[in-house]
């Protein structure tokens, strides 16, 4: 299993902006083999936010940062003003596991 994340600081009173977003635009996930979950995760601290992944592998998801489906996802980005700085992107590969995959615990 290998999970991506980007963290996120936004802008104070542009929360919603952010949130609305996500809510909003495609992401084209399901069309990339190898992608088991997304979860879009907000902080305890203000404008502090997650884009979090699971991937089967970290091929999978580099071949999902080379597609045309990545590309269309990423096509309009944030509006001005919403982000206070750059995504910090952060990668990790399991070491050890438990409990039933995600992608199984829906089935």
């Amino acid at each position: 299993m290998f999970i991506a994340m980007n963290q996120f600081k936004v802008n104070p009173g542009r929360e919603a902006d952010f949130e609305a977003g996500w809510r909003t635009r495609e992401s084209y996930l399901s069309e990339v083999p190898g992608f088991i979950h997304f979860a879009l995760l907000k902080g305890d601290e203000p404008g502090d936010y997650i884009s979090h992944t699971i991937w089967e592998s970290r091929q999978a998801f580099v071949n999902w940062t080379q597609s045309d489906a990545f590309r269309r996802a990423h096509a309009g980005g944030m509006p001005d003003g919403i982000l206070a700085t750059h995504p910090r992107a952060r990668f990790y590969e399991a070491v050890l596991e438990q409990g039933a995959p995600l992608a199984a615990s829906r089935a």
